[in-house]
């Protein structure tokens, strides 16, 4: 087992503007690589990007990253049809797998279409590492809160449910998201929510929280549970968590 134990890093982060390029990983996707726990040559990691419709474009700015980072870097693409004949083998033979952010909605959608959630589910047991960032963090938990259906939030309560909780993305730079959060789960809707800031990363080792890290100094993640009321009483109750920063 590739991880030791099954693990998940959820984020709102990964990326960092590059010198020479667009785009380039920053220590959210390189600490993913550490969890994996590979040495002595180059990380396997591939690329999901279903949640944004497999853009070939970003799928060149992702590659010339990988070149900078020195990853054995790959992409599992699903449109117009999966472009590997096994993606379960192929997964299966990864370091990391990381999901980019886009729709969580239509990426959960086409995934159950071509039964990637019970292939991840096997990826995730068998020590691969599973991270991602907004709907690539979202995919692995219960649930949470989307714009996949417009500009206005709103629940998702059918994700793939690896880990037994909710999950809030860019809690600090989109405003809507800590009051749609808290009221969530307030009314029942969501349960235990985790969520964080841009640049800071929930590390589950199993379905335990065990590490909060960061990008980006200032940030952090926050849990969120149902506090006392009732009905339009209801209220929520936020505990800050303090992350490492990674540097």
């Amino acid at each position: 087992m590739a991880a030791g134990q099954p693990t998940i890093l959820a984020t709102s982060g990964g990326y960092k503007q590059g010198n020479r390029t667009r785009v380039e990983f920053n220590h959210l996707m390189h600490y993913a690589v550490e969890l994996s726990g590979v040495t002595g040559r180059s990380p396997r990691v591939t690329h999901l990007g279903t949640a944004s419709g497999d853009q070939r474009w970003w799928a060149a700015e992702m590659d010339q990253a990988a070149r900078i980072a020195g990853f054995d870097f790959s992409h599992l693409n699903l449109f117009t049809m999966p472009n590997v004949e096994d993606p379960e083998a192929h997964l299966m033979e990864q370091d990391v797998v990381w999901v980019n952010g886009g729709s969580v909605v239509n990426l959960l959608a086409v995934w159950r279409a071509h039964g990637l959630d019970a292939i991840l589910k096997r990826v995730w047991e068998s020590g691969v590492v599973l991270a991602g960032v907004s709907a690539g963090s979202i995919c692995w938990f219960q649930g949470g809160v989307t714009d996949s259906f417009g500009p206005d939030l709103k629940p998702v309560t059918n994700a793939l449910g690896f880990l037994p909780y909710a999950n809030g993305v860019h809690y600090d730079s989109e405003l809507r998201r800590r009051p749609t959060v808290h009221k969530l789960v307030a009314n029942g809707t969501l349960g235990e929510a985790h969520c964080t800031d841009d640049g800071v990363g929930l590390v589950y080792r199993g379905t335990d929280l065990a590490e909060v890290v960061s990008e980006a100094k200032g940030k952090a993640a926050y849990r969120v549970t149902a506090g006392a009321g009732e009905s339009v009483d209801a209220i929520a109750v936020e505990e800050r968590l303090e992350p490492r920063f990674l540097g």
